[in-house]
């Protein structure tokens, strides 16, 4: 393939932004999506009657979307072609602001990325057909060091598993010299097992269930000789027995060096997991960015929900699995598929303010609520008023999973009025008596609305 370097005309870029401008770093894909929606049952082997949209995709880009309209600036590296697709979603992309410094690599040799998504009546999808070829063909590792810089002042780089292994693996590897953490989004179960190369470079993971299966199997090495369970979920199912399912695979991705591991689980909330509490990471001050709407955001949450109002305290955290489940909060439903990414840019835009991980997860919960209700992939805003109510209700349903040698609690919190502490432990497997003093794990949560 021929160089394209960025100062090629082609290269779509407006003024550069300076130093202490930069934002978010995301790698990945722009794709069109075609949404065929049928408004009865479909039949195979006939046409079914319905509605068709043309929606504006892609993991990388829904993500970008969302947190512009969150009050961020992301730094997108993409590619697209001079067709119909690529037209449209350049003439989207920059209607909405976020052309002021990319690196989209424009050609006419590209085929720009198309996905044509049938749902069910229930808005799920049923049936897909994805052309995504010209992300690994061409954002290659030579197109990406050319933003080798800009990482230099990103809070997080994220990448989307459209990238090609040697394409993941440059990106993680100039993110981990410019000592920027690293959001790996697995996309699909197939091209999530391209974790495997860069495990080591990856700071958060944001798999759903079965993502997650594929993705520990991979890093285990055990997908032929002893592959971990597939999942299935089963009807109201709790939180508490999902997490015993999917532990084993989560405890695979922390083994191998992924410090946060996010994992999605539809209308049931997330399971916030590390190694050492729910602050093991933090962004470096100088690196946060609270401006505009994500500035007011910043300030909103820090204000009702300061990191003060609740504190952990675990004996030797620092080698224990802690596994935080958030709800959900209840919407109803027009569209599924844009939840995940808007929870995914929500998260990003919370973190890169400034916000903690638990902070900033509720806020992508709240998000994501947004996103179901909408028709496109991201909502056309966002109201600050609105997420701020949301993170209130996945505060008040939370619950902590924590996993010892041999002992497993489960501590669910619930706050009725102020400066009141209900908890309620249940005991899942195993009996939990304070006389086993030594493995018996002293966790406090306390809110202060």
């Amino acid at each position: 393939m021929r160089n394209m370097q960025p100062h090629h005309p082609l290269v779509v870029k407006g003024v550069k932004l300076e130093h202490e401008d930069a934002e978010v770093v995301i790698i990945g894909g722009m794709v069109l999506d075609i949404h065929a929606t049928p408004s009865i049952a479909a039949k195979p082997g006939t046409t079914t009657p319905g509605k068709v949209y043309y929606v504006q995709g892609g993991v990388a880009r829904n993500v970008a979307e969302c947190m512009s309209k969150l009050g961020a600036k992301p730094y997108m590296i993409s590619a697209l072609g001079f067709d119909m697709a690529g037209n449209l979603l350049l003439e989207k992309w920059k209607s909405t602001g976020l052309s002021i410094e990319v690196g989209i690599l424009k050609d006419k040799v590209i085929d720009t990325p198309v996905v044509c998504n049938i749902f069910d009546v229930n808005g799920e999808v049923a049936a897909g057909v994805a052309s995504v070829q010209a992300i690994e063909k061409y954002l290659t590792p030579d197109w990406i060091l050319h933003f080798k810089s800009t990482l230099l002042s990103a809070p997080v780089l994220m990448v989307d598993a459209n990238l090609s292994p040697p394409s993941l693996e440059a990106s993680c590897k100039l993110a981990a010299d410019a000592e920027c953490p690293v959001w790996f989004e697995p996309v699909s179960v197939t091209k999530s097992r391209r974790i495997s190369s860069v495990a080591e470079y990856v700071t958060f993971a944001s798999p759903n269930e079965v993502e997650l299966i594929a993705m520990a199997n991979a890093l285990s090495g055990s997908e032929e000789s002893h592959p971990l369970k597939e999942y299935h979920k089963e009807n109201n199912q709790s939180p508490a027995s999902s997490f015993q399912i999917l532990k084993p695979a989560i405890c695979v991705l922390l083994e191998k060096g992924i410090k946060v591991v996010l994992v999605t689980l539809g209308s049931n909330g997330v399971f916030l997991c590390s190694k050492g509490g729910p602050n093991c990471i933090k962004i470096p001050v100088e690196k946060t960015r609270q401006h505009g709407f994500g500035g007011e955001l910043y300030r909103t949450v820090m204000q009702r929900f300061p990191p003060s109002s609740y504190s952990f305290s675990e004996h030797g955290r620092s080698s224990r699995l802690f596994a935080l489940h958030l709800p959900s909060v209840p919407a109803s439903v027009v569209r599924l598929t844009g939840a995940g990414d808007c929870l995914v840019g929500g998260t990003l835009t919370s973190i890169s303010a400034g916000l903690d991980i638990i902070q900033s997860v509720s806020v992508g919960i709240a998000v994501a609520k947004a996103a179901v209700e909408a028709e496109a992939n991201v909502p056309s805003a966002f109201s600050l008023a609105t997420i701020a109510g949301k993170v209130l209700l996945v505060y008040v349903d939370t619950a902590i999973f924590m996993h010892m040698s041999n002992c497993f609690i489960c501590c669910m919190f619930k706050t009725w009025r102020v400066n009141n502490l209900f908890m309620e432990l249940n005991y899942l497997g195993w009996k939990l008596c304070k006389k086993y003093s030594q493995n018996f794990i002293m966790c406090t949560l306390a809110f202060n609305f």
